[in-house]
């Protein structure tokens, strides 16, 4: 496929900067719509917008000059997509499967038809609704409360154990889950194009930070059995699937303590929980979905290596100019690979950048991780 179509992303951030450089090599250059052209992916490509992928009119005057459209996150203007769909534009994801996954309860509604397993479930209107069912014992604490929409990087998420924790309820639409018993969080990242062939990458399993509630650790492949990473695989593709999903698909899954696995939720696009594809496997993510979406044979998801990722996040009680203390120290060190995403001001909490160490064993690997969260901070001067 030579000349390669026009591809045009909407939003330029770390995940559009991953992408463009993964299909250098192929002398393909992605457009890009988003807000300021400092953003991340702004240095890596010839075209790109200013706009507001949110607006109708900024999306479809982007896209009109696209061959083939995709995403480097779900909330963006459907309307202007659909509307583009219909003069001939290839799409993916598809408008209709955004707007299922950006909305976690019909999310979860289309687990429940498609016999699909998941956290027990109630979808309420607003806070009211919620403390309405806390007096009538319908919900029972402890249990997690999400927004419905506009989730996103750990916000519209707050775990309640008891009444203590109401003062983080939030007043939206909302999904309430039982809080499950989790052994392990999981990930797998299935990639499907549109001719039918499917793969997906080792199962990984990660830690959050317990505040900003955001990946902190990662580690690939997971350390479980053979027959459950193989139960965590089969039930991401048959989501991937049943969702009809061309692209990629990350699929979030709950290892409980008596060894069932829950789809927590999806991401129709390259992921955090992917982002050690690029040193550890053949084909990265981000090539990947590229691939994926232009209906080319999809690369090897097998490890080079095994790989843990950690995530820079911005340091708590420091906003401003970015200054990555420890860098020196950390780039000396073997099998650690350093990835910055070039965002001008850092805040707490943000991401701002990932570190991916390799190597083959675990326990070493995991010193030196240790070793560099310890050693690389994200700070202001």
């Amino acid at each position: 496929m030579y000349p390669f179509p026009k591809i045009g992303i909407l939003g330029g951030g770390q995940l559009g900067k991953m992408m463009a450089i993964s299909v250098a090599d192929w002398h393909l250059s992605l457009s890009f719509l988003d807000q300021s052209k400092d953003f991340p992916a702004g240095i890596f490509t010839h075209s790109f917008t200013e706009g507001n992928f949110k607006e109708y009119d900024d999306v479809y005057n982007f896209g009109k000059n696209m061959d083939v459209l995709s995403i480097e996150i779900e909330h963006v203007n459907t309307e202007a997509l659909r509307a583009l769909e219909k003069e001939g534009k290839i799409i993916h994801p598809a408008p209709d499967k955004l707007e299922l996954i950006k909305d976690k309860g019909r999310q979860k509604l289309f687990y429940q038809d498609h016999n699909i397993p998941t956290s027990s479930f109630q979808l309420r209107a607003s806070k009211n609704d919620i403390l309405k069912g806390l007096e009538d014992n319908s919900i029972a604490y402890p249990f997690v409360q999400k927004t419905r929409t506009a989730g996103y990087d750990g916000k519209g998420v707050a775990v309640i154990k008891g009444i203590k924790d109401l003062d983080k309820l939030m007043d939206a639409p909302s999904v309430i889950e039982d809080l499950v018993k989790i052994e392990k969080e999981l990930a797998v990242i299935v990639a499907r194009r549109p001719s039918g062939e499917v793969k997906a990458y080792p199962v990984v399993e990660m830690e959050f930070n317990p505040v900003a509630n955001l990946v902190e650790f990662l580690l690939c492949p997971a350390q479980i059995e053979e027959d459950t990473a193989a139960e965590a695989t089969r039930l991401a593709i048959e989501v991937a699937e049943k969702m009809d999903i061309c692209g990629l698909l990350a699929v979030e899954q709950f290892l409980t303590k008596d060894g069932k696995i829950l789809i927590n939720e999806v991401a129709p696009r390259p992921h955090n929980s992917g982002h050690h594809t690029i040193d550890s496997c053949y084909t990265s993510q981000f090539e990947q979905h590229i691939r994926a979406i232009l209906d080319m044979p999809l690369g090897s998801t097998k490890l080079k290596s095994k790989g843990i990722m950690i995530n820079l996040l911005g340091e708590p009680g420091h906003t401003g100019p970015a200054y990555y203390d420890g860098l020196d120290d950390c780039m000396a060190m073997e099998g650690v690979y350093v990835h910055i995403y070039g965002k001008a001001t850092t805040k707490p909490y943000r991401k701002m950048g990932h570190v991916t160490v390799i190597g083959e064993d675990v326990r070493e690997m995991k010193q030196k991780a240790k070793i560099v969260s310890d050693t690389l901070k994200v700070i202001t001067l």
